[in-house]
């Protein structure tokens, strides 16, 4: 009789991270080559910076970012039309039991990191650094 080995915590999330980035690599490579038969996604280049999946791995967030910033909300749309496409894809070439229901988000971390930068170039701001050294 064979023994079913518990994962751990650490284990279950380091394989969380791994699919997601699987998840990741497989849209991006799916949009770098045009495979959507929608014409917003062959016109722009799209980066899929980041993959979150539920702890389950029925769940996808994908962050992506037009290059340039352009038409974000019309890329956006594009991807939310071809979901099912996308998500098809993905389940074949995963191989997992379940595939993971897609959702597209724009990743704002680029807008964010802009504004702390603004922040920091603040002259209140570098005043306040300067008098802390």
């Amino acid at each position: 009789m064979a023994k079913h080995q518990q994962s751990t915590p650490e284990q279950l999330s380091v394989r969380v991270l791994k699919v997601g980035e699987r998840v990741r690599h497989i849209l991006s490579e799916l949009l770098a080559r045009g495979e959507a038969h929608d014409d917003v996604l062959r016109a722009h280049n799209i980066a899929v910076t980041e993959v979150r999946m539920t702890p389950d791995l029925r769940n996808a967030k994908a962050y992506v970012k037009p290059l340039l910033g352009k038409d974000e909300a019309e890329v956006l749309k594009a991807l939310r039309t071809n979901t099912a496409f996308f998500q098809k894809e993905v389940a074949q070439r995963l191989g997992l039991k379940f595939a993971p229901k897609l959702s597209f988000k724009p990743d704002e971390s680029f807008d964010e990191a802009g504004r702390i930068e603004r922040l920091l170039d603040d002259p209140r701001v570098a005043r306040d650094l300067d008098e802390e050294e």
